[in-house]
């Protein structure tokens, strides 16, 4: 078995398993002539032209694994309907639960505000008596949160709600309890919505998942609710956001993901009010790359497709 797997990362990403050949190619480069004959690849950080040249010209192939969470860059490159594909969920679980509860406090303590004040060497007195009459909005303790996609990221971010006092709520694609926290069914989304002060979306961009908030979804929130999401940017009707947050049906908004990153210097959302924007980086480097990998090569080897973990529906 040849499987290429990046040379250019910054993190280890050691393959050693007996019987496979491991050849390394450059993220950012297309695959050298004398590898298109690989059977696997291992994809993290490489732009679209290269994936899509890959699905393009190695006709051997047979199994992807991309080790970002999210598999839908290597799903929007064209291989072949019998290439397996699977994503690298769990690898990035610890680091995005941390920064999406950086984002949550960042935007339920205003620090989008007070970074304002501080440049402009401003001490906001008026925030402090804002708080003092907000009934306990500026806070966790008491919240009703909602996490839509409730997967592996939210095993991990959800305990660090609760231990801040939040009452977190579940949202997938059927009802029950996940991980000790209730969850509903994407279809009572709407019963819940209204009596939410956190929504949290942590949804993939998947054909089904697009805009799905948008401003009917917004509507039913109430004024004094926040959203994050460091999900997929696609998710988000970013015209639909912009006009919550400047029409003030949400108090405020953060998110690490955009439906186009760059972000364009021209986007509305860079000057919407009372929203924290961060590039994208919630992820970081995957965790335990190179246990993972070998992991699924030996699983594929053993068992084929069928051993591999986070296999993508097609």
């Amino acid at each position: 078995m040849k499987i290429l797997a990046p040379g250019n990362v910054p993190f280890d990403l050691t393959i050693d398993v007996p019987g496979v050949e491991v050849a390394r190619y450059v993220m950012r480069d297309e695959i050298p002539e004398e590898h298109v004959d690989a059977d696997a690849l291992v994809t993290w950080s490489s732009p679209q032209r290269v994936l899509d040249d890959a699905a393009r010209r190695l006709t051997r192939l047979r199994w992807v694994q991309t080790l970002n969470a999210g598999p839908d860059q290597a799903l929007a490159s064209g291989f072949a309907p019998d290439v397996v594909i699977s994503s690298g969920r769990s690898l990035h679980d610890a680091t995005v639960a941390e920064h999406t509860l950086a984002l949550v406090l960042a935007s339920v303590r205003r620090l989008d505000r007070t970074l304002a004040a501080q440049r402009d060497h401003v001490w906001d007195r008026d925030l402090g008596r804002e708080q003092a009459n907000d009934e306990g909005r500026f806070t966790l303790h008491g919240a009703r949160v909602t996490v839509w996609g409730f997967g592996s990221i939210a095993a991990v971010l959800a305990p660090l709600l609760a231990a801040l006092g939040a009452q977190v709520t579940g949202v997938a694609s059927s009802a029950g309890e996940r991980y000790g926290f209730p969850v509903v069914a994407s279809s009572q989304l709407d019963e819940i919505l209204p009596t939410t002060d956190l929504l949290i979306s942590l949804l993939p961009a998947t054909p089904a998942t697009t805009h799905s908030l948008d401003a009917r979804v917004l509507g039913l929130l109430p004024r004094h609710a926040r959203f994050v999401n460091a999900g997929r940017g696609a998710t988000v009707d970013e015209g639909a956001l912009v006009a919550a947050l400047r029409e003030g049906t949400i108090a405020g908004a953060a998110l690490d993901v955009t439906e186009t990153e760059p972000l364009p210097a021209g986007s509305p959302l860079w000057d919407a009010p009372h929203l924290v924007l961060t590039p994208h980086v919630a992820g970081g480097r995957p965790q335990g790359a190179a246990r993972f990998v070998t992991e699924q090569v030996r699983a594929w080897l053993a068992d084929g497709p069928s051993g591999l973990r986070n296999v993508v529906e097609r």
